[in-house]
């Protein structure tokens, strides 16, 4: 028996290491899969920044829907076919405020046109050009990686706030309704955390229960409106171009140049965090299909009018609570969030709630945001030279940020999409501080995210 086990435990071993699938079900492909989409939240990035943008419900419904569709697109590619891994992609949070700037300054052509020579570019670093891996072997030590995703915390957290203050009603009704929306949202992930036993469901279910909950209160205060809904279909097939054609403005494209640096620079955490997870190893073959598999994610999104895609790091926690591996539910949660994402009807109910509701577990959000990114960094040495590279980046970001809007839109159209975004001024801080400033030998000899030599 001792024989017929360990010859098992040899099979087993061997199939993993040819990177085969576990033997999985359709059914539970399907369940597992939709636990991962539940889990994403996808539909906040969309909604904020068509409120940016002063879309109307419909068109913020249409933005949102076709996310859905990107998404679950970029999802099959990402997890079917370039990166193997069981990576979720969806819409980052990253580039809304630069994309709101140039959609607001250029129009929503150019901020469509602006996405694709990016995504072209950074599908074309991992292949054919197979030199993504040495990039993020060279520049993207945890520290980086990890001030990058403090900073896009931090940076949003004005919106989110702002967003609360000026949202249509009183700012009194306003500020109650995102207060009890957040606290709803808390107590879900801390109930969920700390009782997993009986209440694990809580965690995952969080922001759903939270939006739920928040959009109730608001209906006391008439703050909801659903009467459109009625109106639309339930089923519609997604449109190409559908908020126009896209234009090519350098400007524009070369600010989001440097956002596409810094969405990489996010997600390549989240792989690292999935392959752990999952444990499977990021070799330097792994590193750049990745790459290819997330810019012709954001390539194909384009075409939707959605945000640039990114791995989703939440997704792992799926994982480990599940503890199933394989590709198969992710790759069945592709193909979920492109049916959800031709129910229009759906769409509209999500679009239809109260800046206040959606903003209160946004702020949230950031916080959690922020907070992983301390998690990453908090490994590093402690030194003053590391200080300068975290808390410099910050302080760039948060100027960005508060700028004034009159001595913002004084600015030429590049400085202003730059400004726009203290994420970007953040990120590029820490990558050229990380870079110029010299450190120790004993501190240097830290491989980057993980990756072996």
């Amino acid at each position: 028996m001792v024989n017929t086990a360990r010859k098992q435990e040899t099979e087993i071993n061997e199939v993993e290491q040819q990177g085969e699938e576990p033997e999985i079900s359709v059914g539970k492909s399907l369940f597992v899969g939709l636990q991962h989409v539940l889990a994403m939240d996808l539909f906040i990035p969309p909604i904020i920044l068509a409120g940016l943008l002063s879309f109307s419900v419909a068109d913020s419904a249409l933005l949102i829907q076709m996310t859905f569709i990107a998404c679950g697109i970029a999802t099959i590619i990402q997890a079917g076919f370039a990166m193997k891994l069981p990576v979720m992609q969806g819409p980052s949070f990253v580039p809304i405020s630069a994309l709101a700037a140039i959609g607001t300054t250029s129009g929503i052509g150019a901020m469509i046109g602006s996405l694709i020579p990016g995504a072209l570019l950074i599908s074309l670093l991992g292949k054919p050009l197979n030199v993504f891996s040495k990039l993020v072997l060279k520049f993207i030590p945890p520290l980086v990686a990890g001030t990058v995703i403090v900073v896009v915390g931090i940076s949003l957290m004005p919106a989110a706030i702002n967003s609360i203050y000026t949202a249509p009603g009183g700012f009194q009704v306003n500020i109650l309704i995102a207060f009890i929306t957040a606290v709803v949202l808390i107590a879900c992930m801390y109930i969920g955390e700390n009782m997993k036993t009986k209440f694990k469901f809580m965690k995952v279910a969080s922001v759903m229960l939270s939006l739920g909950i928040g959009t109730l209160v608001a209906a006391l205060f008439g703050l909801v409106n659903f009467s459109h809904v009625s109106e639309v279909p339930w089923f519609a097939l997604p449109s190409i171009f559908a908020f126009g054609t896209p234009t090519f403005e350098l400007d524009a494209i070369l600010i989001m140049l440097a956002i596409y640096l810094i969405i990489v620079i996010e997600t390549t955490g989240t792989w690292f965090t999935v392959g752990e997870v999952a444990d499977e190893k990021l070799d330097g073959k792994r590193l750049n299909g990745g790459a290819f598999g997330e810019g012709i994610g954001c390539f194909v999104g384009s075409f939707f009018g959605g945000t640039p895609v990114t791995g989703y790091s939440s997704n792992a926690g799926i994982i480990a609570i599940t503890g199933v591996k394989s590709r198969k539910p992710i790759i069945a949660g592709g193909a979920i969030l492109i049916a959800l994402g031709m129910m229009p009807k759906i769409m509209n109910v999500i679009a239809s709630i109260p800046a206040p509701v959606i903003n209160g577990v946004f702020a949230i959000l950031c916080v959690v945001i922020m907070m992983n990114g301390f998690k990453v960094i908090k490994n590093a040495p402690f030194t003053e030279r590391n200080m300068i590279v975290i808390g410099l980046p910050i302080m760039l970001a948060l100027s960005a940020v508060l700028m004034p809007a009159e001595i913002a839109n004084g600015l030429p159209n590049l400085v202003t999409y730059f400004v726009s975004s203290g994420t970007a001024v953040g990120a590029i801080a820490a990558l050229v501080l990380n870079f110029v400033l010299p450190e120790k030998k004993q501190d240097s000899n830290v491989i980057p995210l993980g990756v072996s030599k």
